[in-house]
């Protein structure tokens, strides 16, 4: 999926027909061609919408059966970015009590469907906001604990101020996420913080830097480079340069490369690591498969690294 984030700015076209949707409040559902659906839910479930589904499916795990979620983007060939929304997703957005959008620049969209639909009553939970990135700031917070640790207490106060009959049901719920759900995440997390921190990685775009953070990594690929290949444009000439040479010499132990975005420097750069036999650990940007929990699909990329480490280290 070549140059997935590139940032297009919504068609005017799109955007009217979507509003107008809204502003007419259909009632007829439909799937998406990212994978949003809008079936009708049980009565007296809080209708959730996530914008992503990394999002979405901690926001469906905790509400268990108190919440109908939905999140509109799910197909892995779909850019965030410039995602543009059906009449589908506005319907589903209008009809919603609590809305989980990721911010900082990624899926902007969601503040249009909000807007034209300002419901009263309504949850709206911005993560970039929370967590206190900016808006240039890098949008990968899933991949940041830190940041999901934080994302969790918000989703749960959200349920607990729609719901307050069943406030004890979404506070047990969180427990059993953070504790049994998340349980061999959280064990990667620090089984690979306490063998490797300090052990020096490379990276094909910023998608990895929050996590490379939290495991105590040193991440010494040219920051200009990942948010370059993250943002879709081109990178300087120095810091491909600069990337070729640390693969050369073996600067760096594990290359991880995010293989929902592969540009040519990018694969450029894997093939040159395997052949200087640099393990190489991928990365994507939604579930994989789109039908993976999050904890699945995080626990799995951790292992896949853990194991890269341990071939690149010996420890």
């Amino acid at each position: 999926m070549s140059g997935l984030h590139g940032k297009r700015v919504m068609t005017a076209a799109m955007c009217a027909a979507a509003l107008a949707v809204v502003a007419t409040a259909c009632s007829t559902s439909s799937n998406t061609s990212s994978g949003s659906t809008t079936g009708a839910a049980s009565a007296g479930k809080i209708e959730v919408v996530a914008t992503i589904n990394a999002w979405g499916s901690i926001a469906a795990q905790l509400g268990g059966d108190k919440i109908h979620e939905t999140s509109i983007i799910t197909n892995p060939d779909t850019d965030p970015h410039d995602y543009e929304p059906s009449p589908a997703d506005a319907r589903t957005v209008a009809g919603a009590k609590v809305v989980i959008a990721n911010g900082i620049g990624y899926d902007a969209w969601a503040d249009k469907l909000l807007s034209a639909n300002p419901a009263q009553g309504r949850l709206e939970l911005t993560v970039g906001k929370l967590v206190n990135v900016p808006d240039d700031g890098n949008p990968h917070q899933w991949y940041s604990p830190a940041s999901v640790a934080k994302v969790v207490d918000a989703i749960v106060a959200d349920y607990k101020q729609a719901d307050p009959a069943d406030a004890a049901y979404f506070d047990q719920q969180r427990t059993n996420f953070n504790t049994v759900t998340l349980g061999k995440y959280n064990s990667l997390i620090a089984d690979i913080k306490t063998k490797y921190a300090g052990t020096p990685v490379g990276a094909s775009e910023s998608i990895f830097a929050p996590l490379s953070d939290a495991l105590g990594l040193e991440l010494i690929t040219p920051p200009e480079f990942l948010k370059a290949i993250s943002e879709g444009t081109d990178p300087s000439a120095a810091d491909k340069s600069a990337i070729d040479k640390q693969i050369a010499t073996k600067a760096l132990k594990v290359y991880v490369f995010n293989s929902q975005n592969s540009t040519p420097d990018v694969q450029a750069q894997v093939d040159a690591s395997k052949k200087q036999g640099i393990p190489v650990s991928t990365v994507t940007e939604t579930l994989a498969p789109a039908d993976a929990t999050f904890q699945d699909w995080q626990s799995a990329q951790l292992q896949a690294l853990e194991d890269a480490l341990h071939q690149a280290t010996g420890k």
